[in-house]
Order: C-alpha cells, then sequence, then structure tokens
C-alpha cells in the first residue's frame, strides 16, 4: 500500500546517549584548540627556582604574559633531568611540548634585562612578551555550568514530550491520558468477532449508527444518548465490545481507564476530564470509552470518613459537569463498562449521564457455542469436534474463561506430543481449571484414601437420589488444587430457582460428611468448602430471598449497595437470633436427611467408595451400574455422558 505524503511525519525522538557524545566530543574539541599542553597542566614555580633553571641552562623560551606571568619551555635534554619527572610527560605519558611550568614574575623591566642577559650568555634561545585575553579563561570557567544548563533543559523537554493527552509527564501531569483511535489506526476487531451478546450488540451498534448516519435519527427528532454504561460480570466482553465500536466506528474513539484519571496531586483528575472532554469536542463527533469507571465513579461521601477533601470526588465532580452541564456538547459519547454498578454514584447513572445501561451477562449455552466457534478457529483440532458437548460442559463460564479453556487444552495436547486438539484435551481442561492441577504425588494414607472416597462416593449418591440435584458427570479422589477429591456436575440452567431446588442442592453439598458419620461415626474437617457453600445457601434463603416462613416474605439485600459502608444490621438483635437460628435448622435437617438417605443405601454407598479407590476416577455409568437409570431425567438422549 502506498504511503500518504499527507501523514505527519511522527516527532523525532533524540537518543540521550546522542547528547551525551556530542558533550564528550567539545570537551575533546576544546582541549585540541588548547593546544597539547591541555592534558597536562603547567606546574606553578617560584621565580627563584626559575633563576636556578636559568643558570643551568635548561630554559629553552619563555613567554610573558600581560607582563605578570611566564610559561617555561624546557629543553628536550633538560626533560631527563629526574627533577623535571613530573613535567617530562602528558596525561597520555607522551613526551610533554610545554609550557612546562608557570610563574610570577616582579619589575618586568628587571626580569627583561634578565632574560636579554641570558639570551647573550646562550643560555635561553628565545623570550617574548604578549596580551593573554580573558575570555578563554571566562568561558572555560562557565563551561561546566553552561553544560549543566543544557542537560538540564534538554531532560525537562523530554519529560514534557508527549502527543495528544501527554500522559503522566511533569509538564503535561493535568493532561488526559486517553489514547485516540481514529480511522488511521489498525484497528481490526469488529462486531464479527464479538460472538454473542446479541442484545448489547444491538444497543451499541445502535450508538455507532447514529454517528455515522445522524440524519436518520434526528429527522424525527431523536436525540443522540449522552452515555452508555456496559455492566456485567468480568471476563463477559465488555472491553471487547468497546474494542468492537472503535473498530467500526468511524469518528476518533477515546481509550482509557477509570485509574488514569486518579493522581496524588489535588486538582489532576478533574483537570485530566477536563482535557479528555475538550479533546473530544474538538474532534466531535467522538466517542469516550472509560473502562472500570467505578475507580472514579463511586457514591460520594460513602467513603470519606475523615470529611477532608477527596480527590476523587472532585474529579467525579467534573465528570459529571461536563457529561450534562452547562456548555456540554451533545456530538460527544460516553462509553463506560464496570461490573460494580451498584457502588456507583446515583447522579452519574441518572438519565441525560448514561441514559442506556446495556448488561452484559453470562453466555448461555448458545452464547457459549458461539464463543467457542471464535475461539476454536486458529487451533489446530481434530475433525467434527462437538462445539454442542463443549458448550454443555462449561455452565457459568464467561467468554474469557472459555478462551482460557482453548488455549489450556491446546498446551495439554502439546503436552501430550498430540497433532491435534481433541475433546478429551478440552475435558481435562475444564477439569484443570474448576478444580486445579492434578497431584498424583501427594501422599495420603490407606485410611485417609478410603476416608476421601466415602465422602466423595456419599456425594454422588446423594445427588444421584435426589430430584432437583445437579446430575452428576465424574468423581475423583485424585487430589487438584487445594482438593482431595472432587464431584463434576453438569447444572441445570435456571432463571428462577425455587426452594425445593435449593434444598436438594444443599443436601447434595452435606452428602460427603454425611457419608462419614455414617460409615465411621466420626467426622473431619474434609468438609470446609461444602459448609462454606451450605451456609451461604441458607443465609441466602433466609435474608435474601424471603424463602423462610419465620422471618416471612422480607428481605436484607440492598442491591444499590448503599448499606455497603454502614457500621449497623438493617435488622435488629432479637431478628439476628432467629435468622441465625433459622440457617442452623436449614443445615441440619438437610444433613439429617443426607444421612437418611445413605443409610438406605448403605451397602451402595461402600460398593461405590470400592470402585473409586480401586479406579479414582469414575463417571455416569458406573453409578447406572450400581444404581440403576435416575428415575427423574426427563431427557436422557440429552444427558451428557462421558
Amino acid at each position: 500500500m502506498a504511503k500518504d505524503n499527507n501523514t505527519p511525519n511522527p516527532k523525532m525522538r533524540i537518543n540521550p546517549w546522542v547528547v551525551y557524545g556530542a558533550v564528550a566530543l567539545i570537551f575533546l574539541f576544546i582541549s585540541i584548540m588548547t593546544g597539547d599542553s591541555a592534558f597536562q597542566e603547567p606546574v606553578k614555580i617560584s621565580l627563584p627556582k626559575f633563576d636556578t633553571y636559568l643558570e643551568k641552562g635548561q630554559v629553552d623560551k619563555v613567554v610573558i604574559f600581560n607582563k605578570t606571568q611566564g610559561e617555561v619551555f624546557l629543553r628536550n635534554d633538560a626533560l631527563k633531568d629526574p627533577v623535571h619527572k613530573d613535567v617530562s610527560q602528558d596525561l597520555l605519558k607522551r613526551p610533554n611540548k610545554g609550557p612546562h611550568y608557570t610563574f610570577d614574575i616582579g619589575n618586568d623591566e628587571i626580569f627583561q634585562k634578565k632574560l636579554e642577559d641570558a639570551v647573550a650568555k646562550h643560555k635561553l634561545r628565545d623570550f617574548s612578551f604578549q596580551d593573554k585575553s580573558n575570555w578563554t579563561d571566562i568561558f572555560l570557567t562557565l563551561l561546566p555550568v553552561l553544560v549543566i544548563v543544557a542537560i538540564w533543559i534538554f531532560i525537562m523537554r523530554r519529560m514534557s514530550a508527549g502527543g495528544p493527552g501527554g500522559g503522566g509527564q511533569i509538564f503535561n501531569i493535568g493532561k488526559s491520558k486517553a489514547r485516540l483511535f481514529d480511522e488511521k489506526n489498525d484497528i481490526k476487531t469488529t462486531f464479527k468477532d464479538v460472538a454473542g451478546l446479541e442484545g448489547a450488540k444491538e444497543e451499541i451498534q445502535e450508538i455507532v449508527e447514529f454517528l455515522k448516519n445522524p440524519e436518520k435519527y434526528t429527522s424525527l427528532g431523536g436525540k443522540i444518548p449522552k452515555g452508555a454504561l456496559l455492566v456485567g460480570p468480568p471476563g463477559t466482553g465488555k472491553t471487547l465490545l468497546a474494542k468492537a465500536v472503535a473498530g467500526e466506528a468511524r469518528v476518533p474513539f477515546f481509550s482509557l481507564s477509570g485509574s488514569d484519571f486518579v493522581e496524588m496531586f489535588v486538582g489532576v483528575g478533574a483537570s485530566r476530564v477536563r482535557d479528555l472532554f475538550k479533546q473530544a469536542k474538538e474532534k466531535s463527533p467522538s466517542i469516550i470509552f472509560i473502562d472500570e469507571i467505578d475507580a472514579v465513579g463511586r457514591a460520594r461521601g460513602k467513603n470519606n470518613f475523615s470529611g477532608s477533601n477527596d480527590e476523587r470526588e472532585n474529579t467525579l465532580n467534573q465528570l459529571l459537569t461536563e457529561m450534562d452541564g452547562f456548555g456540554t456538547n451533545s456530538h460527544v459519547i460516553v462509553l463506560a463498562a464496570t461490573n460494580r454498578a451498584d457502588v456507583l454514584d446515583k447522579a452519574l447513572m441518572r438519565a441525560g449521564r448514561f441514559d442506556r445501561q446495556i448488561f452484559v451477562d453470562l453466555p448461555d449455552i448458545r452464547e457459549r457455542k458461539e464463543i467457542f466457534e471464535v475461539h476454536l478457529a486458529p487451533l489446530k483440532k481434530v475433525e467434527h469436534l462437538d462445539t454442542d458437548f463443549l458448550a454443555k460442559q462449561t455452565p457459568g463460564f464467561s467468554g474469557a474463561d472459555i478462551a482460557n479453556v482453548c488455549n489450556e487444552a491446546a498446551l495439554i495436547a502439546a503436552r501430550k506430543n498430540k497433532s491435534a486438539v481433541d475433546k478429551q484435551d478440552f475435558l481435562d481442561a475444564v477439569d484443570r481449571i474448576v478444580g486445579g492441577l492434578e497431584k498424583k504425588n501427594k501422599i495420603i494414607t490407606p485410611e485417609e484414601k478410603r476416608a476421601i472416597a466415602i465422602h466423595e462416593a456419599g456425594h454422588a449418591t446423594v445427588s444421584w437420589m435426589l430430584e432437583h440435584a445437579a446430575p452428576l458427570v465424574k468423581v475423583t479422589i485424585v487430589p487438584r488444587g487445594q482438593s482431595l477429591g472432587a464431584a463434576w456436575y453438569l447444572p441445570e440452567e435456571r432463571l428462577i430457582v425455587r426452594p425445593d431446588q435449593m434444598l436438594d442442592e444443599m443436601c447434595a453439598t452435606m452428602g460427603g460428611r454425611a457419608a462419614e458419620k455414617v460409615t465411621f461415626d466420626k467426622i473431619s474437617t474434609g468438609a470446609l468448602s461444602d459448609l462454606e457453600k451450605v451456609t451461604k445457601q441458607a443465609r441466602a434463603m433466609v435474608t435474601i430471598y424471603g424463602l423462610n416462613d419465620k422471618l416471612g416474605n422480607v428481605t436484607y439485600y440492598d442491591s444499590s449497595g448503599q448499606s455497603e459502608y454502614n457500621f449497623s444490621k438493617p435488622y435488629s438483635e432479637e431478628t439476628a437470633l432467629v435468622i441465625d437460628k433459622e440457617i442452623s435448622l436449614l443445615i441440619e435437617s438437610q444433613y439429617q436427611r443426607a444421612i437418611e438417605i445413605l443409610q438406605e443405601n448403605k451397602q451402595k454407598l461402600f460398593q461405590l467408595a470400592d470402585i473409586l479407590i480401586e479406579k479414582e476416577v469414575i463417571f455416569k455409568d458406573d453409578l447406572e451400574n450400581i444404581f440403576g437409570k435416575r428415575p427423574f431425567d426427563k431427557n436422557l438422549q440429552e444427558e451428557t455422558t462421558l
């Protein structure tokens, strides 16, 4: 492609080593211009000592400057005298051509007579009187100062250099740090690269279309939205959507992070906000994208306990004013992304600032398939790889998690010296991400191994016997990460959850500890993660979802996040006692229920544990051989088996 001659050349950067070399050359040049003796300064002597050298006939020539100072040049044979060994050579160990000594004279007329007599006696070859200018001395005196000033100016200019929004330099500290993308930048991400997220893409595309073709909307009296907020869990593709906007929009796109406004100096954040919108208005229509806006957009006054001036609040105030205040420009759109929309300031969320909240949620099974197809494209994989199967095996995974699964599968296949990535590599990658790396070399005693097998078999048995428990995929007693064993399930993706479903899940979770109680009549510390999980579920049922008969239809959950910094509870001490009691009753009831199920299937539990000890990993087929088909499966053809 031909180079565009109209494109301005980038600002040339000067290598600091070039400057250092130039300074060294200047010193070398001065040394050469002032003579070879510049390498060896003359030694100052007294007038009587000069008379001694003159009487011995060792002086070749004398030069008197300004009738006050003399310079002595010795004869070549005199330099061999040990007395003159200090001046016989210069700093480079070469013969010193002089001047070798300097001295102060007294009466110039008497001294001139002395020199004339020495010449007459052939003890001196020549002498002369010269006027020496002081400018050379002044220049050499001031040269170090001039060099230091020049280097300081050079450093300061480099610190203040930079393009638009010159970053955190000392003279541009109040300038915006936004990175500008326009049609001249090589932005390759488009909406085609964003799999799933159809609803979010539709709203984002409308904003891009408005910038490309504003007449289509303004002709009907519509106005462009001031801002759009992308909200969703981490890894769901919020920043990727913004990159797609940068690639699709034919307008300048300013991208920065919320933390780019934060600085230790007072007023810097507000100054950067002003500079950012100033640049955006100069290039309007334009788009500003602020990633992780919660860094500056948190609710004001909630975490400022000292009452002092809060720099972050000043930055937020300036952002609010720029987005919708006097003198604002309607041709600048602000996109922002966050996973903590609940902590944002209400003034930031009102209509006229962020007019739209675009929810970017975790992908469903259909969207996960599309995401897999995007990330599988660059991989060398086996033919006819079932992406539907992979999508079913990754419930609750975000787009970033799926990308990690694909990359991990490729690494596992390479580790096994395979020529292509196959289905088992993806299953191993999912296990690696969910459970951690296998630790087969971990030392476990036979008693501990049987206890772990009983614990995991208890999970599998109880979940198999409960209608609403998640279908089992596989069970392992190979240590992974921090766990000594694990059971993999394929949970049903539900939009709403009923109490009986939550209770069945709690019962299945308590199956491990219940199996230890049924088998050994003792319990261990191995159920820590299980207890943590069921306690959270029980607390949510009681305090959030209003699923407890004793407390009734009441919730103590604040979706706005405004109570996050409160020190008081939203309920009384009497209610706190009731909550603690109901949580304990819920957990204990499901624990007893799991014990009853395991006592009814005690022999099958032992049989399953024995197989687990022998194979270390068992699958759904092994449970079917022991327990038979699950009576609760509604669609056996769609159940996933390994």
